[in-house]
């Protein structure tokens, strides 16, 4: 098969439907799993995020562009935790067109009892029964994809 050739390799198919299915299902039962400690997916990820900051806060811009979410649904999710007080906004104080995130309270509480359980079922979701050699070759691919479709970095700012 050529490069010119628009269509999937039989094995590239299979792969690929497989990876479509997925990409749905993993979700619902990792949402399912932390549903028991009332938060989404988005809630965790925006809260893991935000617990590995070193400087306790990050940009909202800068989370936008490393979750990879447009800016609007970013600050409806963030809307949505703050009025859960998972999260605190704050502005830059030398530039007003910049607004910083930090942990709550309740989020570092939601995030340090979610964390065993959502850890514990992606190991026996995606790594239970995975030699090393396999996760070579899967992190090589992801890292090679992923390599792909990345933007460039993050713009600068005053505050960071």
């Amino acid at each position: 098969m050529s490069s010119d050739d628009p269509w999937l390799t039989p094995q590239q198919q299979t792969v690929w439907r497989t990876w479509m299915a997925l990409r749905n299902s993993l979700p619902n039962a990792l949402n399912r799993q932390l549903a028991s400690s009332s938060l989404s997916m988005a809630d965790y990820e925006v809260l893991v995020r935000l617990s590995e900051s070193t400087e306790g806060h990050v940009r909202v811009s800068d989370l936008a562009e490393a979750m990879d979410w447009e800016r609007s649904r970013l600050s409806h999710q963030l809307r949505r935790m703050e009025d859960r007080r998972l999260i605190e906004r704050t502005e830059c104080p030398t530039d007003g067109r910049v607004a910083h995130v930090a942990l709550g309270a309740e989020g570092r509480r939601a995030i340090d009892a979610a964390a065993p359980g959502h850890a514990r079922t992606v190991r026996e979701l995606l790594f239970d029964g995975s030699t090393e050699d396999e996760l070579t070759v899967v992190a090589r691919f992801l890292d090679r994809v992923t390599a792909k479709l990345n933007r460039d970095g993050p713009s600068s700012s005053d505050c960071s």
